[in-house]
């Protein structure tokens, strides 16, 4: 609802600062939540945790209350709830810009944001860390490059400059992974799970920034709704099977001369990098997609075209 409403609420050339710096916010939760759960879970327990979280909640609800806009789009009330949200899906599907916005960034989320599931054992069988702490430090790194680079992407303006950093954050979103798994010491990891952050975070909000100027204002909420159906969806499946994977010794495998034991988790972010980069680099075979690669969105985009 938040990303549907900021087109009303700012002007269409500065979309991509405004939900640059909303997803800063989302964002900066990863680094600044493990930091803040780490000392009130040792020194007053779960409890007061879920204590604090319910008053961040609270907070939000509050502040947006205070939103006040409308919409410029119409919608039948007359429609059931069900008929309404549907209409977003041959909306998406039928949008020739639209389809493949969605297909890369459901590529990307199933490709390589699905690892929550598997940090806790990188952290633990790699480097023998403790489940809690290392496992937040990961965390937090994520978070860190990921903070950094949505404040970057608040000051991009050019549209050419969107469509490069598309193209270049997606590549690279599909090459930290496997630099995460080839990471022999925590200090390589975590530099692996800031570029990480960085990458995918970036490439993510310049896809919500590009979903939200070619939608008509309508039924922007709609689909809204449908693409986070898409990408929460993969991003589930994609940990539950991660974490099913992370123990089959069938995925285990050394390198080169030996030096080095590869964990069923290191097969798994290996090769949903891979993929990625495979699926980017196939893209640019897409003439829709090579040209925002070039110049980025129209600065009059018709939702029709």
């Amino acid at each position: 609802v938040g990303q549907a409403l900021m087109p009303n609420l700012i002007p269409k050339e500065k979309l991509l600062n405004a939900i640059a710096l909303g997803q800063a916010t989302m964002h900066g939760s990863r680094l600044i939540g493990p930091l803040t759960m780490l000392p009130l879970l040792s020194l007053a327990g779960l409890e007061w945790a879920f204590l604090l979280c319910s008053g961040f909640y609270v907070v939000s609800i509050v502040q947006a209350l205070r939103i006040k806009t409308i919409s410029r789009g119409n919608m039948d009330i007359g429609k059931g709830f069900l008929v309404n949200i549907s209409e977003g899906i041959p909306y998406v599907y039928k949008h020739p810009k639209l389809r493949l916005i969605v297909l890369m960034a459901f590529l990307h989320c199933g490709f390589t944001m699905s690892f929550e599931s598997v940090l806790p054992v990188l952290s633990v069988d790699r480097f023998g860390a403790s489940e809690g702490s290392d496992f937040s430090l990961l965390m937090m790194s994520v978070g860190a490059g990921a903070l950094v680079a949505v404040f970057f992407l608040s000051g991009v303006v050019k549209e050419s400059t969107k469509g490069r950093l598309f193209l270049n954050l997606g590549i690279i979103s599909g090459v930290t992974p496997i630099l995460l798994a080839l990471s022999y010491n925590m200090p390589m990891a975590i530099l692996a799970a800031i570029l990480m952050g960085a990458s995918q975070s970036g490439y993510m909000t310049l896809t919500h920034t590009m979903i939200q100027t070619i939608t008509e204002d309508g039924i922007r909420g709609r689909v809204g709704a449908i693409y986070s159906i898409h990408i929460g969806g993969i991003m589930a499946c994609m940990n539950l099977a991660n974490g099913a994977f992370a123990d089959l010794s069938v995925l285990k495998f050394t390198s080169f001369g030996g030096l080095k034991t590869f964990l069923s988790v290191d097969t798994m972010l290996s090769i949903g990098g891979i993929l990625f980069v495979i699926a980017v680099a196939l893209s640019w075979l897409i003439y829709t997609l090579r040209a925002i690669y070039q110049t980025g969105l129209p600065s009059t985009s018709n939702p029709k075209k």
